[in-house]
């Protein structure tokens, strides 16, 4: 196409002028504290090798490479100097790091290159929208391309002399300081792009829609992709479409039948996100429910997951989601001592529900080929009051899958009218309190004496025209005994599982690995993810996993099989 020729040939002579280079750091210099004592970083999750990182950005494969971008700090562990780190890896596990694929040289990003996506035009050719901070804290959108396509690692981008593409004015009245992150742009039928930057006017949350024939000229359309009122800042939006027929993911141009549409936005320290319908000739986004739209309906995780970024796995026909999981640390000191921050969840396929009105999630497949020494349980009975501990393996790095029945709900407690809010029913109905069927599930990360453990667990209600709601509860208050609340949030989450438990299994998959354990319900229909400090990981052999039920019912045990996992190579 005439607009991947210009692009590049434009870039070139830019380089040929200028130079391809970046300034020194003018914010912070290294202040890590060096210390023996890191039993919190990860075994298998991503994280830089040091200092802070925060939302991922433009995952994509080229190549056959896998490449992954990430908001990062290379001076230290606290927010601040973001540039974009670079990863590549062949397999989504194992990760290779490489320079920065952007760094801050610009008056346009001088005080930051912020968050964005990736695209791949004609030819597979990639791209990078992303959003830049110039001298007056404006953000505007910008370009950066490959230097050098040959290359499978792509270990050199250059900004283009365009930049920036969209900048906030007196035309557009757009407000300077909340106008970022650009999503994946995709190709209309028209045989124009489209992509939607993150917006916010008076407190509406807002998919602002910009349209170019050459992927440089911007136009802002005149209505927004999506947008709610009294919703707040819309960061991180992403938009993208599914199929109603398959678990196939599908490239982020498709349209037409079998084809809905996904549009999430990160607010308020969750994602949301809604299905609807795209209508290519008008440019609106309509969600097939408004009581599910953004803010009001399902999320990604409703736990610690944040700035997620999907992308389209043409070698495996998988839409994939990553997702930032920050520290769970009041003190934000402790990073600096620790000499890093933040992690990113494990890769997840998601594909849309038979029901066609929620999303289901997955740790991607590749992350199997880790387990190692599988303990396998037969059926058995979990009597009231029951713990039983799961042996052979290794506590503090394992994957667990199971499966609960329970033969009668005679005991379900009554699901009282003025819970709406299923985080606050976990924190008041916790694991430590008796229940009638359930509490019931899994004490992670745990001591012998099982005075500190994280709870991940069922509980089952009686509604009001005699149905059944599954609560998901993943309960932190007792994840350290020795670290102060004032320093660690101690957060308990919680999610309604849509599953009806007298015709199906209640099925849980935890991930555990160090300091962060990830949860899937319902075989993906809820996810929860927590960040946690045991202080009993600091002893060798001090870690124990145990099954537990607190209900006054026996439940079944109809499945579970555990693994402990080995170590990944990360950066």
């Amino acid at each position: 196409m005439e607009y991947v020729s210009s692009v590049w040939l434009g870039v070139l002579v830019f380089i040929s002028i200028h130079g391809y280079g970046n300034i020194g750091p003018c914010e912070a210099s290294s202040r890590v504290i060096q210390t023996p004592d890191q039993i919190y970083r990860t075994g298998y999750h991503f994280q830089p090798a040091k200092y802070w990182m925060n939302d991922p950005n433009g995952p994509m494969i080229y190549m056959g490479i896998y490449h992954f971008f990430y908001q990062y700090n290379p001076y230290d562990a606290q927010a601040g100097n973001i540039v974009w780190g670079h990863s590549t890896s062949t397999d989504l596990v194992n990760w290779t790091p490489q320079p920065p694929a952007l760094l801050r040289s610009e008056p346009y990003d001088f005080k930051g290159c912020f968050s964005g996506s990736t695209t791949l035009l004609s030819g597979g050719k990639p791209a990078i929208l992303y959003t830049g901070v110039d001298f007056s804290d404006n953000q505007v959108q910008n370009l950066a391309v490959p230097k050098y396509l040959a290359d499978p690692y792509l270990t050199e981008w250059v900004k283009s002399p365009y930049n920036p593409l969209i900048a906030p004015n007196s035309v557009n009245k757009i407000d300077g300081q909340n106008f970022r992150d650009p999503t994946t742009a995709w190709l209309n039928p028209d045989g124009n792009w489209r992509m939607v930057v993150g917006n916010q006017q008076n407190g509406n949350g807002i998919g602002l829609l910009y349209r170019s024939k050459n992927f440089i000229d911007w136009i802002q359309a005149e209505n927004p992709l999506h947008f709610m009122n009294n919703s707040g800042m819309w960061e991180c939006p992403d938009f993208f479409p599914v199929s109603t027929i398959s678990q196939n993911g599908l490239e982020t141009s498709t349209m037409g039948p079998n084809v809905k549409h996904v549009f999430k936005a990160s607010k308020a320290s969750t994602d949301f996100y809604t299905v609807g319908t795209y209508n290519p000739n008008k440019d609106i986004f309509i969600p097939d429910n408004k009581s599910l739209d953004i803010g009001l309906g399902f999320r990604y995780d409703y736990g610690k997951f944040y700035a997620s970024k999907s992308f389209f796995d043409s070698a495996t026909s998988r839409k994939i989601l990553f997702g930032w999981v920050n520290e769970s640390v009041n003190n934000l000191e402790i990073n600096s001592i620790r000499g890093w921050a933040g992690l990113q969840g494990i890769p997840r396929r998601i594909w849309l529900h038979k029901f066609g009105n929620q999303l289901l999630q997955w740790p991607i497949v590749e992350i199997e080929k880790l387990r190692m020494n599988p303990v396998i349980e037969d059926t058995s009975v979990l009597m009231p009051g029951s713990v039983r501990e799961i042996s052979g393996v290794n506590a503090t790095q394992a994957d667990i899958e199971m499966s609960f029945s329970a033969k009668t709900l005679e005991k379900a407690e009554k699901w009282e009218a003025n819970w709406t809010n299923p985080q606050q029913v976990c924190s008041i109905k916790s694991a430590s309190v008796k229940g009638g069927v359930g509490p019931f599930g899994l004490l992670v990360l745990a001591s012998k004496d099982m005075q500190e453990y994280t709870a991940i667990f069922f509980r089952i209600f009686r509604g009001d025209n005699n149905n059944f709601i599954v609560l998901m509860c993943s309960d932190q208050t007792r994840s350290s005994l020795h670290l102060p609340s004032s320093d660690y949030d101690k957060t308990t989450y919680g999610a309604l599982l849509n599953v009806d438990p007298l015709q199906e299994k209640l099925s849980l998959r935890t991930l555990i690995d160090h300091s962060i354990v990830e949860s899937f319900g319902g075989e993906g229909k809820a996810c929860i993810t927590a960040r946690v400090y045991p202080t009993n990981l600091a002893m060798d052999g001090a870690t124990h996993l145990y099954v537990f039920n607190n209900g006054s019912q026996s439940v079944d045990i109809s499945k579970l099989t555990a693994w402990s996992m080995k170590t990944a190579q990360i950066n």
